[in-house]
């Protein structure tokens, strides 16, 4: 049998081993559903557009209407307002909940009612309300037209030069996107890595790596059972990635440009499949130098903790400080690449040539991590009871 017939057959062997399980279906379908759920909720969340809070005026208060929408909106709330016939109509409105406040008194000053609680936003709101009125008494009481005022400091602007490097803004949901990235990746290297790991195991704790070895040789064994499982998890990662970019930009939660949605599942598949096959073969290396399952999480920790760390990284800082130097170093780094690279990609704002470097190191990492392991298999795969410690499995005959 040919090296390549020699690694297909244990591949086609792993595919459909686990497509046909039912654990592997359900937790495809679980996380395929729980992307699309938690799409519905945020298109819930924000696809009301309501407004921020309903505040009621009198007559006499009617003037604080256009400035109270003004102050709002500079506080970044959207108020409703609502001319009520008197106070007591007001006070009947906030009784039943159709205003958050009523605007009372005779006008000079703010005075407002609520029903329970002040809202500390629309609070907020109100103080400089009251700032600005107490600014326009002072203006007329000098003998000033607080409008010509208002409108000298509406239109007062400050001048920006050009900035010595150009900036890049970044979009709300491409942030979303990217931490979105960063949980699939990390959750499939999890779980597809730590498979190959128990596989490893389960067929020494079997006896069946004996029957296998004697047709086959073991790094072909090792390729195979890679190839298979990191096949069988890039199918999964394709129908979530593809499922929730779908069921996002119809439902219009994605604004994004589609390309810009389809370049995020690419740059997801592509990382998904360097990060597997870099870890996957250190993991089966690892899994070799044990006999029971129990031993394959101490055995796999070291490599594991890298993909944590990443992860970890990742999640903590980019979501509030997306162009962090320390994470930008970090994600050109292949033992860190795979979960921070994809997170920065899909934020946007990554050079090329960052992106090029952290693919080509990674690449020219996995030879020699493929040697290593093979090496470290071959030697250790064959040997059951006590585990096999590392510097005997690399420097074994």
């Amino acid at each position: 049998m040919s090296p390549t017939a020699a690694v297909g057959l244990v591949a086609s062997r792993e595919i459909s081993t686990r497509l046909k399980s039912k654990a592997y279906r359900i937790s495809t379908v679980v996380m395929l559903l729980l992307i699309v759920v938690g799409i519905l909720v945020i298109k819930l969340i924000t696809g009301g557009g309501g407004p921020d809070a309903k505040v009621g005026f009198t007559t006499a208060t009617a003037a604080f209407s256009v400035p109270m929408k003004a102050a709002g909106k500079t506080l970044d709330e959207n108020i409703e307002t609502t001319e009520v016939p008197d106070e007591a109509a007001g006070r009947a409105k906030l009784a039943d909940g159709s205003l958050d406040a009523l605007l009372t008194g005779d006008g000079k000053s703010v005075h407002v009612q609520v029903k329970k609680d002040l809202d500390g936003k629309l609070a907020n709101v109100l103080q400089v309300l009251s700032q600005q009125v107490a600014i326009n008494q002072q203006i007329t009481a000098l003998g000033g037209n607080p409008a010509q005022f208002q409108t000298a400091i509406a239109s007062a602007k400050f001048v920006e030069d050009p900035p010595l490097e150009e900036p890049y803004d970044y979009n709300g949901q491409q942030l979303v996107l990217g931490i979105i990235a960063g949980i699939l990746i990390y959750m499939s290297l999890l779980m597809n890595g730590q498979t190959v790991a128990q596989g490893v195991v389960e067929e020494k704790t079997s006896r069946v790596v004996e029957l296998l070895l004697s047709t086959i040789k073991p790094w072909q064994l090792m390729a195979g059972k890679v190839l298979g499982i990191g096949t069988v998890g890039l199918i999964q990662m394709v129908v979530i990635g593809v499922g929730g970019v779908v069921a996002g930009l119809a439902t219009n939660v994605l604004t994004i440009s589609v390309s810009a949605a389809v370049g995020t599942v690419v740059w997801l598949i592509v990382w998904y499949l360097l990060g597997f096959l870099m870890y996957s073969i250190v993991f089966a290396a690892l899994g070799a130098l044990v006999s029971r399952q129990e031993d394959v999480g101490g055995a796999t920790m070291p490599a594991l903790m890298f993909v944590i760390a990443g992860y970890v990284i990742g999640i903590s800082v980019l979501p509030s400080d997306p162009g962090n130097t320390f994470v930008e170093v970090l994600s050109v780094i292949p033992v860190f690449s795979p979960t921070l690279m994809p997170m920065r990609l899909a934020m946007g704002g990554v050079p090329v040539w960052e992106a090029v470097v952290s693919v080509g190191l990674v690449v020219l990492l996995i030879p020699g991590l493929i040697w290593l392991a093979a090496r470290i298999y071959r030697n250790a795969v064959m040997r059951t009871g006590a585990k096999v410690k590392l510097r005997d499995a690399l420097r074994a005959a």
